[in-house]
């Protein structure tokens, strides 16, 4: 039996892992660590942000890493631009209905009906959009700058009580919708509020609210609504909203050139993660909503009438009242115009 130099051997082990180690890290640079609020637990919502962390933290060895504050345990939901502008955060998801005053030609994509239902249409309108001055003015103003749309399904809305299968049904309901939705829905006579994520549940418990608006269906389970609900609507599609992950500019500016690419390089993959989870979780949760709820479809003439009522009229007076603080006309008529190339 031949014999072993174990000290050789140690040493080509040594040498071995060394040598692993170096080329573990695809891309070298500092240690650091960036924090990062959102609100609620894990879910199809998060998962953009935790394709990205998981990307930096496995292509850096573990050097640079994304900490993401779950629960609002950073900051809070409505106050998360406040952080980032603070130096309290590195980055965050914002919604741009939570307080439009902060982000006013974000509320461009909260405005009802517009052509952002197909997948690739919304990912390509809102990535442009992002770039549009009038944007990109709303985030220096609170010293951040927007990376990648979390890219929200279309809204719908589950409630308690009597269903409202007729839209004159809608009026004096007390309802949770931001933006545009809010506006439309206050057309129909609805008393809107634009209560955050984490309080409608108990709201809807307590009898204090009768229906709210959350993208279908992800949202809608992820917050457990269903569970307090007696009917949800299936084809109202009144509209969405934008809640982007953005970062601060700070943080962005002191990070290495290399992070700086990989993040970026990520971002295809970090947005086609946030489109295949919410597909995956609409098939499991489509059949369970169906089961346990009283569906509300709306015909076409009913879906009809509601845009002529709550479309345009919204989207006029939406520019009206931003009248002289941005372009609001030639960003709506960017938003269409995006759609329709986007579309062909």
């Amino acid at each position: 039996m031949p014999k072993v130099n174990h000290s050789a051997a140690a040493v080509a082990v040594v040498a071995a892992l060394a040598a692993f180690s170096a080329s573990a890290a695809e891309v070298n640079g500092p240690k650091l660590e960036w924090k990062f609020s959102t609100w609620g637990n894990q879910r199809a919502f998060t998962k953009g942000i935790e394709v990205l962390a998981d990307i930096v933290s496995k292509k850096t060895d573990g050097k640079f890493t994304i900490r993401i504050g779950y629960g609002e345990s950073f900051s809070k939901a409505r106050e998360n631009l406040d952080g980032i502008k603070l130096g309290a955060l590195d980055g965050a998801h914002f919604c741009n209905f939570y307080h439009p005053g902060k982000n006013p030609a974000f509320m461009v994509f909260s405005l009802p009906f517009l052509p952002l239902g197909d997948w690739n249409v919304s990912r390509v309108v809102r990535d442009k959009l992002y770039h549009h001055p009038a944007l990109v003015a709303d985030m220096d103003r609170w010293g951040a700058m927007a990376y990648a749309s979390t890219l929200l399904p279309q809204y719908e809305f589950l409630g308690k009580g009597k269903p409202p299968y007729k839209l004159s049904d809608w009026k004096g309901l007390r309802v949770r919708a931001g933006g545009g939705i809010g506006d439309a829905m206050q057309v129909l006579g609805a008393i809107k509020t634009t209560t955050t994520a984490t309080e409608v549940y108990t709201s809807m418990q307590r009898g204090t609210m009768d229906a709210a608006s959350f993208p279908y269906t992800y949202a809608q389970v992820a917050y457990k609504i269903n569970e307090v609900s007696d009917w949800y609507t299936t084809n109202m599609s009144p509209g969405t909203s934008d809640c982007p992950i953005v970062f601060s500019k700070s943080s962005w500016q002191k990070l290495p050139e290399q992070y700086k690419k990989l993040v970026m390089d990520a971002k295809t993959q970090v947005i086609d993660a946030q489109i295949a989870a919410y597909v995956a979780i609409d098939k499991k949760n489509l059949p369970m909503l169906a089961k346990t709820l009283k569906p509300v479809t709306y015909s076409e003439a009913q879906l009809e009438e509601f845009r002529k009522v709550a479309g345009k009229p919204v989207w006029d007076k939406w520019v009206a009242e931003n009248k002289g603080k941005f372009d609001a006309q030639g960003l709506l008529d960017l938003l269409f115009k995006t759609a329709k190339e986007a579309s062909k």
